[in-house]
């Protein structure tokens, strides 16, 4: 690292890379939050411990003891394990990154272990709840073009698996759909996914009301003002949902997403199919829906069973 890169300061390194990370990798505004605030908890740390605003050089002097001092300090601030191994994420990505631009070079950060996290296991909203959660959608006495285009978001989450922002990611040019769609997903991974006649034709039925014109670069689905349907809305209508229907707050827009995968998993659909519908990297992410039929199989069996019962 020259002379001249171990003076370049911790604000003007960080807003460099934020900078990468938006135009380079087009990384959304939710995610660049999340690395700023993890990215000022760190320099903030620093600035306590060392006594003064840290640059490069500063950074590449850092030791295990160091980086193990800021995590014991964020677990004492009550972040979780989940959220201090994003954290350590997010500044591994900075130190890689800086490594590439000014010859930052610290190999004490290779030795700081991850916090072990616990896998999470999803909670898909059952095969009952899916459908009252689509029926309701049309009982809420909004314009029938926002009933209509909810059942058709709905309907992409649980008829074709797809996450929220793949279904909002949707533009004209996706339309109409035919008997698949081509899906990019995390990473620009490309998939393709299977497109019901019940999913095809909701969406012709929200395209037939909605006010706004079908655009070929524009979002497909819209806002009530004629912009692009935002996530917050769909988070919003699973809310109002859920309330209506009386269902657990796991009931999420990505419930919908793990009852595609579980349900498809109960009445014998493929692992490694579901994998692929999924767009998930390994098989073993894919698993954990396995689990799921597999423990609810279980507690139907020792609820049933004549030699399961107690007593």
């Amino acid at each position: 690292m020259a002379a001249s890169d171990l003076k370049t300061g911790w604000a003007e390194s960080q807003s460099a890379f934020l900078a990468h990370l938006a135009g380079e990798r087009r990384l959304s505004p939710r995610t660049l939050d999340a690395y700023q605030r993890d990215l000022d908890g760190f320099g903030n740390f620093l600035f306590d411990h060392l006594g003064a605003p840290p640059d490069l050089g500063d950074l590449a002097t850092l030791t295990s003891r160091d980086f193990r001092a800021w995590m014991a300090e964020r677990r004492r601030a009550g972040l979780s394990a989940r959220s201090l191994a994003r954290s350590l994420s997010a500044v591994r990505t900075f130190f890689a990154y800086a490594k590439r631009r000014w010859g930052l070079d610290n190999p004490a950060l290779s030795l700081v272990e991850s916090p072990k996290l616990g896998r999470s296991t999803p909670k898909p909203v059952s095969e009952e709840a899916a459908r009252q959660l689509l029926e309701e959608t049309g009982a809420r006495g909004k314009p029938d073009w926002i009933s209509a285009r909810d059942e058709a978001v709905l309907l992409l989450l649980y008829g074709c698996g797809l996450r929220v922002s793949e279904a909002l990611g949707l533009t004209g040019e996706d339309y109409p759909f035919g008997d698949t769609l081509r899906i990019a997903g995390k990473g620009n991974k490309t998939r393709i996914v299977p497109v019901l006649p019940a999913v095809a034709e909701a969406a012709a039925r929200y395209v037939s009301l909605c006010p706004y014109p079908t655009e070929r670069e524009a979002a497909l689905f819209r806002g009530a003002r004629g912009g692009a349907l935002g996530a917050r809305s769909v988070q919003m209508l699973m809310q109002d949902l859920r309330g209506r229907l009386g269902l657990a707050e796991t009931a999420t827009p990505h419930a919908l997403r793990h009852a595609f995968a579980t349900h498809l998993l109960a009445h014998g659909g493929d692992l490694r199919a579901i994998q692929e519908l999924l767009g998930h990297a390994s098989l073993s992410t894919t698993q954990i829906y396995a689990d799921v039929e597999s423990a609810r199989l279980m507690a139907i069996y020792d609820g049933a069973h004549p030699r399961a019962r107690k007593g």
